[in-house]
């Protein structure tokens, strides 16, 4: 769609596109706050009654006890629907509560190392991402390096991958050790075959 910018003593035309973005329900415009003259009408019923004065519109809505609600202003003339206004705030609300519950939230927990870490140390922060990968979650086996310990990354290469070896019957390696800034880190995510 273009909008033309009123002319100006000695300028061109300047054209301008809109943007076509999505509507939030705080963003409709509802009744008096509609700004076109003209309006394409949408009936509750679903029926197309074309172009109409938005003063007609407002009428045939008025008849019904029900809302005008402009649903797509970008159109050229805007297509106002009539409508509940409330009813439709709450079904699209709720709609929008439903899709969050759908969503799967993947919980990503973590784990640090040095890598002057025991071995009697790490097992229990591996007991630890053992039962996180079991339900289901990710981890984030992240070794810490201080000072010169950063020297020798392959100490800590070996053990994530020793972490990795024992956890590999129920866990992938997602992302294979590398070094971010002073850190090295590795994400396991749980093998989907394996899953209780």
């Amino acid at each position: 769609m273009l909008h033309c910018l009123p002319l100006k003593a000695g300028y061109a035309l300047d054209v301008v596109p809109r943007k076509d973005t999505a509507i939030s329900a705080g963003e409709y415009r509802v009744n008096e706050r509609i700004r076109a003259r003209e309006v394409r009408l949408i009936t509750d019923d679903g029926e197309n009654l074309g172009v109409v004065s938005l003063r007609e519109a407002l009428e045939i809505a008025a008849q019904r006890d029900l809302d005008l609600v402009e649903v797509a202003p970008n159109a050229v003339p805007p297509v106002c629907k009539i409508m509940d206004f409330g009813k439709f705030q709450y079904e699209r609300a709720k709609k929008e509560r439903e899709a969050r519950k759908q969503q799967k939230q993947i919980e990503v927990k973590e784990i640090r190392l040095r890598p002057k870490t025991d071995d009697h140390h790490r097992q229990f922060k591996v007991r630890d991402a053992r039962r996180w990968l079991e339900e289901g979650m990710k981890v984030k086996v992240r070794v810490r390096f201080r000072g010169r310990e950063i020297t020798y990354p392959e100490i800590a290469r070996d053990m994530l991958r020793e972490v990795a070896d024992e956890l590999k019957d129920i866990a992938i390696v997602e992302q294979e050790p590398n070094m971010e800034g002073r850190t090295m880190l590795m994400v396991l995510a749980p093998a989907t075959d394996k899953k209780k």
